[in-house]
């Protein structure tokens, strides 16, 4: 990655739209400025320029945020060369994942920065930009819709991904808080085993669905040996499909099953 340093005006350096909407800490902020005010700027923000007298952070959001709280005119940047430049997708990109690493990757902000990627590239490759696998970016993409009301019952009351299957199984978002309420005592295995019954039988009694999770459930893990050959069949027509091959394998099997 190519860039040269430069001073640059702070009111020409623009922050992206889902970037400004982000949280930042004030009392970190303002602990940082301090630092920057004692010590100097050590890492200067990094930027791309996007029109005449204008240009695009890219990463440094808190730096940016402390210098402009210590009233700076102009900043130090690096700015990133045309040749190393983004594009406007990978951009957005680039600036959500950098300023997610920095603060710690919370479930919330993995969701939000999973369902923004997903708009943009295809999910294995924003998986690889977050550094998660595809599966879990798949949960995280699909706990991002999940309304705020049974958000904030995680990790307390039920898990993220309990979260999410229950508000996909639940008619609505009240009667999944109520059905959450119920099973939070119970063991992760039984709550995951309860809420596919609850999906099937919605308006069977609590105890119904208890006794349903607590029954000796078939065995669902199965080992499977292919040919190299088919082992590479799998990988390929699974990529082009955007899934992991356990995935694909299971609907095929699943397939099979169901027409014999």
């Amino acid at each position: 990655m190519a860039y040269r340093l430069r001073e640059i005006p702070v009111k020409e350096i623009t922050v992206w739209r889902d970037a400004q909407a982000r949280r930042l800490d004030r009392e970190g902020i303002a602990e940082l400025a301090k630092s920057i005010k004692h010590d100097g700027l050590q890492n200067p923000p990094m930027v791309q320029k996007s029109g005449p007298g204008q240009y695009l952070l890219m990463s440094g959001q808190r730096r940016l945020a402390a210098l402009k709280r210590l009233r700076a005119k102009k900043i130090p940047a690096l700015v990133l060369t045309k040749q190393s430049a983004y594009d406007v997708g990978d951009a957005k990109a680039a600036s959500v994942v950098e300023n997610l690493h920095r603060r710690g990757m919370k479930s919330r902000d993995m969701a939000s920065a999973c369902a923004f990627l997903a708009e943009r590239m295809p999910k294995t490759r924003a998986a690889q930009m977050l550094g998660i696998s595809l599966p879990t970016f798949k949960k995280l993409h699909g706990f991002a819709g999940v309304p705020e009301a049974l958000k904030e019952l995680t990790p307390k009351v039920i898990s993220r991904d309990d979260a999410t299957n229950l508000y996909q199984a639940a008619p609505s978002v009240a009667k999944a808080i109520k059905v959450a309420e119920k099973i939070t005592k119970l063991d992760a295995p039984t709550r995951r085993r309860y809420i596919k019954a609850y999906a099937r039988s919605p308006r069977s009694s609590h105890k119904a669905l208890l006794k349903r999770a607590r029954a000796t459930v078939a065995q669902q893990k199965v080992r499977l040996e292919l040919t190299k050959g088919n082992a590479r069949k799998l990988a390929s027509k699974s990529r082009k499909r955007d899934v992991t091959p356990d995935e694909l394998a299971g609907e095929i099997v699943s397939r099979w099953l169901r027409s014999h």
